[in-house]
């Protein structure tokens, strides 16, 4: 039946359905994933505050709410897999959540996060089953996306384990058609290119507002270099089709975990803001430093990040373990842009360099300010050199904004 149901939708959706447009992600979303942090922890017995549980999501809403997270962005609180039970309810073909982690159901918890001033996400899959063997919506996509409506769900991340990749570009339109359908705003969080070698990015990106294209960040420098250096070189040029309701996502913020320096965390917040990445923690909010909690509410990096106009910022230059990446941002004309040192050892490199040497046209001049502490470094004429020392494993964050 399920199957005769997908096949039907297949042959008169894909001649029906319309691109995108829930009004949503005009701006990169921000919010709180579980995954990298909490994994597929069910060990309620044993970890009652750490595994996949209603009490999670309620503890990392109420630190969401109360410690400034809320004000600077930070929205969604996602759950990812492993929230349901192993089986779906007999009678209905309904997700059910795992009645021991989540006793109170996913509708009381949207309704306890939306009490907080934020946003539930939900995650499913498009194969038979979810990435951790949970059931998968291949069958069901319908039913699935009125489930999530009901239950008062706003996001969904919709990932591609145990599935036929071929049927990719047929069926996340479907799924995206049977959100819109149920007259609820759910943003659509898509894997498909993830599981793709030539992914088809123009369509991607005409019916989902965000889609994972590389591999699960880990919680290490390693990791998030070779993220950079993936959205550097940019294959298929994915960052032509990244704006206003759509956005390429290079994965979780990991900041206020193990893995990275103090350098190499301002490194990620400035690279995830130079990529219009959206900005989702993936940390034990109850356990942030104020050092780190200050970096992700930072003004500067996050204004960068949500700037109106979407545009993807790209490398520029990249020589000798140094890159240099540029970003248009608003007023008109102006740009933000990161020196990053990748190098593993030595000490800082000097790097100087001018906007007319990045391409940027014209002979306008320019106000120069450091985004994360808004210190003002002077006026520069766009054929100006500029110079700056930085360290290994470190960024130098700055913005040129337009006179006048």
């Amino acid at each position: 039946m399920g199957l005769i149901h997908l096949i039907g939708c297949t042959l008169a959706i894909a001649l029906h359905v319309s691109a995108l447009d829930n009004g949503l992600a005009r701006t990169p979303p921000m919010g709180w994933l579980s995954w990298q942090r909490f994994r597929c922890n069910t060990d309620c017995d044993n970890d009652p505050l750490n595994c996949i549980s209603e009490r999670l999501y309620k503890d990392m809403a109420d630190r969401l709410a109360a410690d400034g997270y809320r004000e600077a962005g930070y929205e969604y609180v996602n759950i990812d897999d492993c929230w349901a039970a192993l089986q779906r309810d007999p009678v209905t073909l309904r997700l059910v959540a795992d009645p021991k982690r989540f006793p109170s159901g996913i509708k009381a918890l949207a309704d306890y996060v939306h009490s907080k001033g934020l946003k539930l996400g939900i995650y499913g899959d498009m194969g038979v089953y979810t990435c951790g063997g949970y059931p998968g919506s291949k069958f069901t996509l319908k039913t699935d996306a009125d489930t999530f409506a009901e239950w008062g769900v706003d996001s969904l991340k919709l990932d591609g384990c145990y599935s036929n990749t071929d049927d990719f570009t047929v069926a996340y339109p479907i799924m995206e058609f049977y959100l819109n359908r149920t007259g609820r705003p759910i943003l659509y969080s898509c894997s498909w290119p993830a599981y793709q070698s030539t992914p088809d990015y123009p369509r991607i990106a005409e019916f989902c507002n965000i889609w994972r294209n590389y591999d699960d960040i880990d919680d290490s420098w390693d990791s998030v270099k070779s993220i950079i250096q993936f959205y550097g070189d940019d294959k298929g040029n994915f960052s032509s089709v990244a704006g206003p309701g759509n956005f390429n996502d290079p994965d979780m913020i990991i900041i206020g975990d193990k893995g990275l320096s103090e350098s190499q965390e301002e490194a990620q917040m400035a690279m995830w803001a130079m990529m219009a990445a959206p900005l989702f923690l993936s940390n034990d909010l109850r356990n942030v430093s104020d050092r780190a909690r200050n970096l992700i509410q930072n003004k500067g990096a996050i204004e960068i990040n949500q700037d109106p106009l979407g545009i993807q910022g790209k490398r520029v230059q990249q020589a000798n373990g140094i890159q240099i990446w540029l970003r248009p941002v608003v007023p008109a004309g102006s740009y933000a842009f990161a020196i990053l040192n990748l190098n593993d050892g030595g000490y800082a490199s000097s790097v100087s360099f001018s906007l007319a040497g990045l391409g940027v046209p014209g002979n306008d001049h320019y106000y120069l300010n450091e985004v994360f502490s808004g210190l003002y470094l002077g006026g520069y004429n766009v054929n100006d050199t500029f110079t700056v020392k930085v360290d290994v494993s470190s960024v130098f964050f700055g913005k040129f904004k337009k006179w006048g």
